[in-house]
């Protein structure tokens, strides 16, 4: 896979962007300040549970990080979420009898709700998650990252009722920052300079008992996470579709041609996308808006390259199209940065 289509692809439930965008409100900043420039909208980020892409996350927390001036703002809001916020793998882990087959459930639906990466899990002297990730930007690292642990061992307390944060040895996979005293007031076994996120805790956790171990709840939960699994495989028309497109590379087929692609007819294929409330020229601008954007700031091709790649034979074609878009020309939101 190319880094285009790592960081277009959806890879993150929108709840977890909502727990920043919730973090900012508290720290005095109204949505519209939150959302500037992020090319996210407030209310369908709100309303929408199709899962963001790496690319639009990135924007939101780099927004967040400026706003807020605090550059461990992904502990803080990893440390607020819930284990609801997990959604069914949440209430699976809960259910389950102990902390083993909660963290056994969460390692094999986590895919319904984030790709960014995922934990190993070891167990010799000490119990070892180990992160490893699967899309990552150096910008926002150590915000994914804090998120990602604060989050995991909250849902680990919440399961077993143990305090862990003194408890928990952790080696973050970066240099030890200037602040790093706000790392160990949380977590006091902070360490840095690791080749991976890596958090050790005592082995007797596994076996503690879950305070919400319920056989029938575990079963419902068990059932519905893997009905949510296979549609997740399966996935929508649309995101069938989107997926089809960034994967193509300036040769992007026509109604027809990806109709006969998903074995339909066209006015069939317009219809399905119809009542999943978009059409086929609103995907394929989408797709050709991102793949623009992170061409534009990843890459060193240029301006006319980037045009021709989307499959546009005329770049000023494709200046006015970008300028519809985002409201500058593809040089000027270069310079942006």
């Amino acid at each position: 896979m190319s880094n285009a289509q790592a960081w277009l692809q959806p890879c993150l439930h929108p709840v977890y962007a909502r727990l920043l965008c919730a973090e900012l409100r508290r720290c005095g900043f109204a949505p519209q300040q939150i959302l500037d420039g992020t090319r996210l909208d407030w209310t369908a980020l709100h309303t929408d549970n199709r899962f963001l892409s790496f690319a639009q996350f990135r924007r939101l927390v780099l927004r967040g990080l400026e706003l807020s001036q605090c550059p461990w703002l992904g502990l803080r809001v990893g440390a607020s979420t819930q284990l609801s916020t997990h959604g069914a793998p949440g209430v699976l882990a809960m259910a389950s009898p102990n902390v083993a087959q909660a963290l056994l459930a969460m390692q094999r639906f986590v895919s319904l709700r984030e790709n960014l990466g995922t934990f190993s899990i070891e167990h010799a002297d000490n119990l070892t998650l180990q992160l490893h990730e699967s899309v990552h930007s150096e910008d926002v690292r150590e915000y994914v990252l804090g998120h990602i642990l604060a989050g995991t061992l909250n849902l680990l307390q919440t399961v077993s009722g143990q305090a862990l944060h003194s408890q928990a040895m952790i080696r973050w996979p970066f240099a030890e920052p200037p602040w790093a005293h706000a790392y160990r007031e949380l977590y006091p076994q902070s360490t840095f300079n690791a080749t991976h996120l890596q958090v050790q805790l005592p082995l007797a956790l596994l076996d503690c008992p879950s305070l919400g171990c319920d056989s029938e709840a575990q079963r419902l939960a068990l059932r519905d996470c893997e009905h949510q699994l296979k549609q997740l495989k399966s996935g929508s028309l649309s995101q069938r579709i989107h997926q089809r497109l960034l994967a193509c590379d300036g040769h992007y087929p026509s109604l027809d041609q990806m109709a006969a692609v998903e074995c339909m007819a066209p006015r069939t294929l317009l219809r399905h996308l119809s009542e999943e409330g978009v059409n086929y020229q609103q995907l394929l601008d989408s797709v050709r808006e991102e793949l623009a954007c992170w061409l534009l700031l990843q890459t060193p091709l240029s301006v006319e390259a980037i045009a021709e790649r989307l499959g546009y034979q005329d770049t000023s074609n494709f200046s006015r199209t970008f300028r519809r878009w985002l409201g500058v020309t593809p040089r000027a939101f270069r310079q942006r940065g």
